[in-house]
């Protein structure tokens, strides 16, 4: 059983992009804000995510400022698979129940939350995938497999990227190797 989720929590952004990701947990919604600057562009990137009582992704609205200015976009799901992105069907995504933010090292907590892991088991978790500088959403295929009760191996892109994720007792990312490192 996982802890009580904290009221807030931040991360530096390590490697390839500099910046930092805030976060301000409440039940069914996170809300969070990144500031970053990847490959020489700056961005900012401002979000709320709802969540039904099972962790699986309702709606999520994703604002960001860049050199070509402000944009938004705004996702909704019925929890059962089915997606829109500004209100368009978006069948790209069909099956899918969690978000991922490319700015947040946050959402890598949605399937921690939703599945029961056994460890040693690799368990298919792809996800709506937000990109930072102009808001395009595309399938991300990931896996997650329980190493023990706070470290998971991470797989994206059909396992072209792997890192081992260790996470705090609320279910929340603590260290994720090349991306971010939790400080609060």
């Amino acid at each position: 059983m996982l802890a009580d989720l904290p009221s807030m929590a931040a991360w530096r952004f390590v490697a390839a992009v500099d910046g930092f990701e805030v976060v301000y947990p409440s039940p069914r919604r996170i809300r969070g804000h990144t500031s970053a600057v990847e490959d020489g562009r700056a961005y900012a990137v401002d979000y709320e995510i709802d969540l039904d009582d099972a962790w699986r992704t309702r709606e999520v609205r994703v604002r960001n400022d860049t050199l070509d200015g402000p944009r938004s976009t705004v996702l909704t799901s019925d929890g059962a698979g089915s997606w829109t992105v500004d209100g368009v069907a978006a069948p790209h995504l069909d099956g899918l129940v969690d978000v991922d933010l490319e700015a947040s090292a946050c959402t890598n907590t949605f399937p921690v939350h939703r599945l029961d892991l056994p460890v040693g088991e690799v368990v298919a978790a792809p996800a709506a995938y937000v990109q930072a500088l102009d808001l395009s959403v595309r399938r991300l295929e990931q896996t997650y497999r329980r190493r023990d009760a706070r470290t998971f191996d991470y797989t994206s892109e059909g396992g072209a990227f792997r890192a081992v994720l260790t996470y705090d007792a609320s279910g929340l990312v603590v260290d994720y190797p090349g991306i971010a490192v939790r400080f609060a």
